[in-house]
């Protein structure tokens, strides 16, 4: 994957970590770089559950979950407050999850950052 660097200068590739083999980015994550509010990526997938199988996205299970906050401290903070204080497993997605939530989402941003990290 290339350094793509946006705006704010958040690197893409810090974002992207490997969970059950695969190689996935938080929700939390793509709502910062989509400039959507998580709980917007998290319904999206509700509304078009046929759309992200599996594979495509999952949800960390309790046990995946501590030990992926326990590797990043400060994320979890982070992450806790971009969910109002409540605290949910992650949902993750691979980059076929990725490609498939920007076209749900419809925007340019949505669009050009999906480019980006697919690149």
């Amino acid at each position: 994957m290339n350094n793509v660097i946006l705006t704010e200068q958040v690197k893409i590739e810090s974002m992207i970590y490997e969970i059950r083999g695969k190689q996935v980015m938080l929700d939390s994550d793509l709502a910062t770089l989509y400039q959507v509010e998580t709980k917007r990526i998290n319904e999206s997938v509700r509304r078009n559950p046929e759309k992200f199988p599996e594979r495509f996205s999952f949800k960390l299970t309790a046990e995946e979950s501590e030990i992926f906050w326990s590797q990043f401290a400060t994320k979890k903070n982070n992450y806790i407050e971009t969910r109002g204080g409540k605290y949910k497993n992650p949902r993750v997605f691979t980059e076929q999850g990725i490609a498939m939530l920007a076209t749900i989402l419809k925007s340019n941003v949505a669009t050009q950052v999906s480019i980006a990290i697919i690149e």
